[in-house]
């Protein structure tokens, strides 16, 4: 049992050079993240959506997809700010199977780390050139946080890394909102411990620096759902789950309390078509309660060009090689349909 140490991998700064971002785009995702950030904190009543494909597994469909949210967020802009799903990292249950274009940049060809990076920059910042649209991204890995650290206008950390150290502290240091989603068990306490820690000050180890953080205030959380131990899916998007995270969220020193609901995973149980139907009653719900309405901002959806999932080989394009995912007639409808309820 031994690492077998293939290459050394070009610094975050090198990458960066080789691969800028241009003032105007910079100025663009400058202009976005007050916008996202005026939403978490209360300073508007926008409400986000977090929407894309499960994993961004081909530049040229993401894209084509990313095209298509911009020119509905044009006709939505006064009710609803939207955030396009670009997820480069894939965590894997068992550890099997395709891991992210920042890992398999082909995902029908071997690891490529140094070309997954590129590819993983690559996107990022088409959206926002392209677009006008600064991404989310999952932060699986805390130390690939400076390749893209320019880039991102929203991180999601994911429910298996939610309870881990590293992740926890890195936030910390993050400019950008950054959504801790609840564990797999759906212990409430867990999330809102790592929102506490984001949220302040840390010293410690970081890319081999000795570095201090001055905490998040804009980190935050993701409600999921979960599984029981006999491996059955537990939604938490309902009237009662959002009552009882305000009243925990009121018994902590948290600032900005502010929540996100996943409408797909456990909450689903995975019927992407589901999808519809969670999100339309968590707007529901907002409408019923100043309390529920105050504390969620907004909502995360899959979704791609068609629907549902294929396999690698397949070659469907626009579709998702990952979990299933929405497809766009519906999405849109969907977001429209957001817009109409957020008033």
């Amino acid at each position: 049992m031994s690492f077998k140490f293939l290459k050394e991998l070009p610094s975050p700064a090198e990458i960066r050079s080789q691969y800028p971002l241009s003032q105007r785009a910079a100025e663009i995702k400058r202009q976005r993240d007050k916008k996202i950030r005026d939403i978490i904190t209360g300073e508007s009543d926008k409400f986000l959506v977090i929407i894309g494909p499960c994993s961004a597994d081909n530049e040229e469909a993401v894209c084509d997809y990313i095209g298509r949210l911009a020119r509905v967020q044009e006709k939505v802009a006064d009710r609803v700010l939207i955030i396009p799903r670009i997820y480069t990292n894939k965590p894997r249950t068992t550890g099997e199977g395709y891991k992210g274009i920042a890992h398999q940049p082909d995902p029908e060809k071997k690891p490529d780390l140094l070309a997954g990076l590129i590819a993983m920059r690559s996107m990022h910042m088409r959206s926002i050139e392209d677009f006008g649209l600064p991404a989310a991204d999952e932060m699986l890995y805390p130390e690939n946080w400076l390749y893209v650290e320019d880039l991102l206008s929203y991180v999601a950390i994911g429910a298996r890394s939610v309870e881990d150290q590293h992740h926890r502290l890195t936030v910390s240091g993050f400019d950008v909102p950054a959504g801790m989603k609840n564990p797999t068990s759906g212990d409430y306490s867990v999330m809102l411990n790592s929102v506490y820690a984001a949220q302040h000050r840390h010293h410690f180890v970081y890319r081999g620096y000795e570095v201090e953080t001055t905490g998040n205030e804009l980190t935050h959380v993701v409600l999921r759902g979960a599984v029981n131990k006999r491996g059955i899916c537990i939604p938490n998007y309902h009237y009662e789950d959002l009552v009882r995270l305000i009243e925990m969220y009121e018994q902590m020193d948290l600032k900005y309390p502010a929540a996100i609901i996943d409408s797909n995973h456990s909450n689903s149980n995975k019927q992407y078509e589901e999808q519809v139907r969670i999100v339309k009653e968590v707007m529901h719900n907002r409408r019923l309660s100043e309390p529920i309405h105050k504390i969620v901002k907004g909502v995360m959806i899959e979704s791609y060009i068609e629907p549902g999932c294929q396999s690698v080989h397949q070659h469907v394009y626009g579709k998702s090689i990952t979990d299933p995912c929405l497809g766009w007639e519906e999405s849109e409808r969907l977001i429209y349909d957001i817009a109409e309820m957020n008033q």
